[in-house]
C-alpha cells in the first residue's frame, strides 16, 4: 500500500567571467560561479524521514512473544498494540492502521524542512586559468587551472523513501485466507483472526546532520612545446579532491560485541532504535581523489596524421558495497563506514594509451592513367589503438555471514595469502588468479581484503578502416568502407566490476575463473552516397 507524491527540483546559478590579457606573454581566465541548490522536496508535505535526535527512548516499543512467525518472521518480533509511540497514516489507504512513529519526522512540519535536510544557497564556485607565453615566441606555453565544482543529488534519495511509513507500508504473510488475510492457518485448520500485527518499518531516510553539498576541487598544470611547425607535444599533470560525496550507510546497529551471538536472538531487541529493523540514512560524507600525468602529441608526416596519448594515474573513491561507481549505494560495513570501502575506483586504469591515424595512401594518388587513379589511387587507411591495464576486481564474500543478518550491509573475505595471478587453466577452466588466498571470515567478521584489491586483464585493441571517395560529378560521390573492430582477433578476457568477466564472489563455481571475452574480429562492409 503506497502512497503518490509530486517531488519538485530546482537548480539556480549564475556565472561571470573575465578574460583579461595582462600583457602579450600572459592570459588569466577568471570566474565565478554561484549555484542555489534547495533539496528535492514533495509538495504536499508527503515525505518522512528518521531523525536520530526526534527518537524518545523513554518510547521504546513493547513487542509482542513473537511466537506467531507466520506473520512476525522468525526472530524478529512484533510490536504490541499498547506500545507507546504509535500513529497513524496520513495516507487514506492506510486508515485505520497503526504504525510505530518514534523519531519520525514529516517534511515541512514542527521544524523538518521541506526537503527533509537543510537547503544550500552559498556554494561560490571560484575558477581560475592561466596561459603564459614562456619565451615570448609562441613555442612554449605554460597553462594551469583551478575550479571549484559543486554538485547535487539528483533526487533518489528523496524518491528511495517514498515507501517509508506512515505514507507506505507493505507486509508479507503467508498461510493465509484471500478473502480475509487476517486469518491464516495451522494444518489448514483456521487458528486466528486477529488484526495485522504492526511489524518493525525499514526506513530509507536522509541524514540531515551531514549532508552538505558534494564538491570537487579541480586543477591542472601542463606545457605546450611546438616541435616544428606541424607537431605539438603536450605534458601535463591533472588532479582533483572530491569532498562530501554520497553513499547510504545503516545506522540501526546492535552492538559490535554481539555480532558473533546474533543467532538465535530477537534482533530488534537489540538495536539502538528498537521498533524499527533497518534505518538506511543517505550521507555526503565520503572522499576521492585523481592524479594524472597525461601526454598527447599531434603530428603530421607528409601523408599521415597521427595523435597519441599516454595517461598514467590513478583514482581512489569509496565505490561502495554496490561497487558500481555511482552514488546511493550501501556502504559495505556500517560499523566503519565509507573507509572500509576506500580503494582503486572501478574506473581507475592506471596507465593508458592510445594512437590514432589517418594515412592517405600515395599509391597511384596522382597517377595519369584516369582509371588507376579513379580506383586503385586515392584510398585512404585510419585507425583507433587503444592499449590499457587491467580494472579492478571487488572480491565479495557469499557465504552464510554477518552481513546476511545486518541490512544493508554486504562483505568481504579475509586475505590469507598472496595475491597471485595464475593465468592458466586449472580444471578445465582459465584461472586468473589463484583462489586458495581467500577464506571466509569467522562469523560476526567483516572481512580484512581491501575493496577493489585486485586487477583483471588489461586491454590491446586495433580497430583498422580503409575506405576511398568516388566522385562521378561535383555533387555526387560515394564512399565505400570496409571496417575492422579487434582487426588482429586477439582474445581479450573482460574483468571488471560492472562488466563481470570474472567470479568475484568467493566460494562461488567460478571464483577466480574467466567467464566471458570480448568480441572476436568483426568485419563490416559499408558504403555511402553522398550528393
Amino acid at each position: 500500500m503506497k502512497d503518490s507524491g509530486h517531488w519538485n527540483n530546482v537548480s539556480w546559478g549564475a556565472y561571470i567571467q573575465d578574460n583579461w590579457r595582462v600583457n602579450r606573454r600572459l592570459t588569466l581566465n577568471l570566474g565565478l560561479r554561484w549555484d542555489g541548490v534547495p533539496h528535492t522536496y514533495e509538495a504536499n508535505n508527503r515525505m518522512s524521514d528518521f531523525y536520530p535526535a526526534l527518537y524518545n527512548p523513554a518510547l521504546a516499543p513493547k513487542f509482542t512473544d513473537a511466537t506467531d512467525t507466520a506473520i512476525c518472521g522468525p526472530n524478529s518480533g512484533c510490536v504490541g498494540g499498547a506500545s507507546p509511540g504509535l500513529g497513524t497514516s496520513p495516507n487514506a489507504i492506510l486508515n485505520g492502521y497503526l504504525f510505530y512513529l518514534n523519531g519520525i519526522g514529516i517534511d515541512g512540519k514542527n521544524g523538518i524542512p521541506k526537503g527533509l535536510v537543510n537547503n544550500h544557497w552559498a556554494a561560490l564556485g571560484p575558477r581560475l586559468g592561466f596561459a603564459y607565453d614562456l619565451t615570448g615566441s609562441g613555442k612554449t606555453v605554460l597553462r594551469g587551472g583551478f575550479g571549484t565544482m559543486y554538485e547535487r543529488i539528483q533526487g533518489n534519495d528523496v524518491y528511495n523513501g517514498g515507501p517509508n511509513v506512515p505514507f507506505s507500508s507493505s507486509a508479507g504473510a503467508t498461510n493465509v485466507l484471500l478473502s480475509n488475510p487476517h486469518t491464516h492457518f495451522d494444518n489448514q485448520a483456521p487458528v486466528s483472526a486477529a488484526t495485522l500485527p504492526i511489524l518493525p518499518a525499514s526506513i530509507t531516510g536522509i541524514d540531515r546532520n551531514n549532508y552538505n553539498l558534494p564538491v570537487s576541487y579541480q586543477f591542472n598544470f601542463g606545457v605546450q612545446q611546438q616541435l616544428n611547425p606541424k607537431s605539438v607535444l603536450a605534458i601535463s599533470y591533472v588532479g582533483n579532491q572530491n569532498r562530501n560525496q554520497n553513499d547510504f550507510r545503516e545506522i540501526n546497529l546492535p552492538p559490535a560485541l554481539l555480532l558473533s551471538t546474533l543467532t538465535g536472538t530477537i534482533y530488534n531487541q537489540n538495536l539502538p532504535y528498537e521498533g524499527f529493523r533497518g534505518i538506511r540514512l543517505a550521507e555526503n560524507v565520503a572522499e576521492a581523489h585523481y592524479n594524472s600525468l597525461q601526454v598527447d602529441l599531434h603530428t603530421t608526416l607528409r601523408e599521415l596524421q597521427l595523435q597519441f596519448g599516454y595517461t598514467l594515474s590513478k583514482a581512489v573513491d569509496p565505490t561502495t558495497g554496490g561497487g558500481n561507481g555511482f552514488d546511493l549505494d550501501n556502504v559495505t560495513n556500517p560499523y566503519q563506514g565509507w573507509q572500509y570501502d576506500q580503494g582503486p575506483s572501478i574506473f581507475d586504469r592506471r596507465n593508458i594509451a592510445f594512437f590514432n591515424f589517418v594515412y592517405d595512401i600515395p599509391l597511384l594518388r596522382n597517377s595519369s592513367n584516369k582509371f588507376l587513379k579513379g580506383t586503385v589511387g586515392g584510398w585512404q587507411m585510419s585507425g583507433i589503438v587503444t592499449m590499457e591495464s587491467g580494472a579492478p576486481l571487488n572480491i565479495t564474500e557469499s557465504a552464510n555471514n554477518i552481513s546476511s543478518i545486518i541490512p544493508n550491509s554486504g562483505m568481504r573475505p579475509n586475505l590469507v595469502g598472496p595475491i597471485t595471478y595464475t593465468k592458466k587453466v586449472v580444471n578445465g577452466k582459465f584461472q586468473w588468479f589463484d583462489p586458495t588466498s581467500f577464506a571466509t571470515p569467522a562469523f560476526g567478521q567483516w572481512g580484512n581484503l581491501g575493496h577493489d584489491a585486485l586487477r583483471g586483464p588489461g586491454r590491446d585493441n586495433w580497430n583498422l578502416a580503409l575506405f576511398k571517395n568516388f566522385t562521378f560529378t561535383e555533387r555526387l560521390r560515394f564512399e565505400l568502407r570496409c571496417e575492422t573492430f579487434n582487426t588482429w582477433n586477439h582474445l581479450q578476457y573482460k574483468g571488471d566490476v560492472q562488466e563481470g568477466g570474472i567470479g568475484q564472489s568467493h566460494n562461488g563455481s567460478d571464483f577466480g575463473n574467466v567467464t566471458a571475452a570480448f568480441d572476436p574480429r568483426t568485419f563490416q562492409l559499408g558504403g555511402k552516397i553522398i550528393f
